[in-house]
């Protein structure tokens, strides 16, 4: 096996991979916008997807490239289209594509630049595979790290979750280096699906906290998309880690 470039290498999924191959003896390259130190059994390299400046250089001489980066903004289309274009023209083996479930079928206006990006990455001329998970534990506490400090915690009506370690997708990903490029992946969930309310009351109660929960219903085709479950994968509730461990983990 050649070399691996990870993207989004310092990122909440990018680190784990990266930590997950050095592990397992695999040549890893991670791309960051920043100069690192090595010594981690990581070749450390400098590039920015958006502006495309030190791509070329990243993708040369690598077999594999998994993507786990992301701005969770519309620049991911841009950086998409410039890490396949240079992967392309380096002769990559295969290119991995991390994204998330449910992005055909809830019209978040994230969602539907993950969903530009898939098809970038499935153009000719590249062999891929689409790996899409559920949401991380890591995501539902940033949200509600932020709804705790308002005097009432909103609660999203109907709406369910199935939230994912992501040390599980990290595993996923990185059992993917040595396979050939696949298409679509079967998916990655977490063990059980949470009504919004449920999450909020766990998270409430290990944090010691008290707050009104205020039910709020989301409006238009996003609403009826998340409550009609459009973001869950029930049949592939894979993940083993729970969201009550990852609160003992966060609050002891």
């Amino acid at each position: 096996m050649g070399t691996v470039l990870v993207t989004g290498a310092t990122g909440t999924l990018g680190r784990e991979v990266v930590r997950l191959l050095a592990a397992r003896g695999v040549a890893v390259r991670g791309l960051s916008r920043r100069a690192r130190d090595g010594g981690d059994g990581v070749e450390w390299v400098v590039g920015d997807l958006v502006s495309g400046a030190g791509i070329a250089e990243a993708v040369a001489g690598v077999d594999v490239v998994l993507d786990c980066a992301t701005t969770q903004r519309k620049a991911d289309l841009a950086g998409v289209r410039t890490l396949v274009a240079r992967a392309r023209e380096a002769g990559v083996r295969h290119l991995v594509y991390v994204s998330i479930v449910g992005i055909d079928r809830v019209p978040l206006a994230y969602y539907r630049t993950k969903l530009a990006c898939e098809r970038v990455v499935r153009e000719p001329g590249l062999g891929w595979t689409v790996l899409r998970a559920t949401q991380f534990h890591d995501l539902v506490l940033k949200v509600f790290d932020a709804s705790v400090k308002l005097p009432v915690f909103l609660v999203f009506g109907g709406v369910r979750f199935q939230p994912v370690d992501v040390r599980e997708v990290a595993a996923a990903v990185a059992d993917l280096v040595g396979e050939e490029p696949a298409g679509f992946a079967p998916e990655v969930g977490g063990p059980r699906v949470w009504t919004y309310r449920e999450l909020a009351e766990a998270y409430l109660r290990a944090a010691g906290r008290r707050r009104v929960l205020l039910p709020l219903r989301l409006p238009g085709a996003v609403g009826r998309g998340l409550r009609a479950g459009g973001n869950l994968t029930p049949e592939r509730a894979v993940g083993t880690g729970t969201f009550e461990e990852a609160l003992e983990r966060r609050f002891g």
